[in-house]
Formats: structure tokens, sequence, C-alpha cells
């Protein structure tokens, strides 16, 4: 490798020994910043609104400054039957995955970051809605089935999940690690896919920030994962267990 080009990964993303730790159950917690860590990278995923709701927003930021050895706030945001809760790294202005809206609009979770998608919106109300998927790296989360009027599930973009279809389906969650394949909207006679490495939808609560359908169908929580290292940076690059 060339002089160059290892002077230019390492000027992307976090900084120090690489590392990473993922909050992945609903609550506040505390990071601590290891030891020669100055620049982390974290991706946030806000929990899906259940019911008929909308997917969980997905927000990610890369150079964020911390300090070794001190403590900052995670925030992991919960499903519901009505709004999903947020997620964020320091504060919600920092870097945030926003929760979907429940049964009462079902619209989609928003995101505060260097990138990220929106969680896709569900009609709420019918008898026969899906949920939205969650939000992507780079895209939106898939639209719901609409059975007033009729709108088909649509596909995640940028690596969302995939809207749901229907009273017993989810919309399609999200993963972690970085960006991925989108996932697909679902049909009658398929479920909704999980976007980059995502559960699929179905009845478990598609983790993460996929929404719940009509029926009073499972959401997926959210989550936060910081990572760091010299060549480590959200979307896609590095952005693997290690």
């Amino acid at each position: 490798m060339s002089g160059i080009l290892q002077g230019v990964l390492a000027s992307i993303g976090s900084s120090g020994p690489q590392g990473q730790q993922a909050f992945t159950t609903a609550g506040t917690f505390t990071f601590t910043a290891p030891a020669e860590v100055t620049k982390v990278s974290v991706v946030c995923v806000g929990g899906g609104g259940g019911d008929g709701g909308g997917g969980g927003g997905l927000g990610w930021k890369n150079n964020i400054t911390v300090v070794p050895g001190n403590s900052y706030t995670v925030q992991v945001g919960a499903s519901a039957i009505g709004t999903g809760g947020t997620s964020y790294f320091i504060d919600a202005s920092t870097v945030a995955g926003f929760g979907g809206a429940g049964y009462s609009t079902g619209t989609g979770g928003t995101f505060v970051g260097d990138g990220g998608g929106n969680g896709g919106s569900s009609a709420a109300g019918y008898g026969s809605d899906g949920g939205g998927g969650a939000g992507g790296y780079s895209g939106n989360g898939g639209n719901a089935y609409r059975s007033s009027p009729v709108t088909p599930a649509t596909a995640g973009s940028g690596g969302g999940g995939g809207g749901g279809y229907g009273s017993a389906q989810s919309g399609g969650g999200v993963g972690i690690l970085g960006e991925g394949a989108s996932g697909a909207g679902g049909t009658a006679s398929s479920v909704s896919g999980g976007g980059s490495g995502g559960q699929n939808g179905d009845v478990s609560g598609p983790l993460y920030g996929g929404s719940g359908s009509w029926n009073n169908r499972a959401s997926g929580q959210g989550a936060v994962r910081v990572i760091w290292g010299a060549g480590r940076a959200f979307p896609s690059t590095n952005t693997g267990n290690v």
C-alpha cells in the first residue's frame, strides 16, 4: 500500500485502535471513550411505531470528537404501539434516529447526522395496513401497503427495510453494521425484506426500526453502534465487526 493511500485511509472516520460497542436494549446508557480514542463514528436507529405505524429513522455521523476516559450519553429508543422511541449519541442534535409514528399518522421517523434515511410510512387507520420499513444509510425505508386508497408496499432504498403488506406483516428492519442491500416491499405472498442485514418483517418485531403492522404486530426497537479506528467510517468503510 502506498504512503499516500495509507494517509487517506488514516484520515477517514474515527481514530485510535480499532474497536466498537453496540447498544441494542432500549434505555439510557453510558459510553466511555477508550484510551487513545479521540474520534468515533456512530449510527443510530429509532424504534418502530407499532399498530400500523412508520419505521424508525436511521442517522449516522463520522468524526465525532471525544476525550479518552470521558463518558457520553447513549439513548436507545424502544418500539411502541404508539410512536417509537428516539435513539441518539450525546444528544438528539448530534446524531439521532427518531422513532416512527404510531397508528394515528403512521409517518416514518426522521434523522440527524451526516447521512441516513427516514423510516417508511403506513396509512394507518385501516384494518389491512402493513408497517413502514426502517430508514436506510443513504435512502428511506419502504412505505407499507395501504388499503385506502390501495397503494402497494414499496422497497427500501440505500439499505432501508421494505414496507409491510397487510395486517399480518411488519415493515422490514435494518442492521447496524453499515450499508448493504435494500429490503423488498412485502406482497400478498411474501414478507417485507429487511435492509442492510436487518430482519424481515414478521411477527417477531424486526430489528432494528421496522414498524409493526395494524394488527398489533411487534415493532423493532432502536439501536446505537459506536465504532472507532483509522479508516473506519459510515456508511460502509470498514464498518463491519472487528
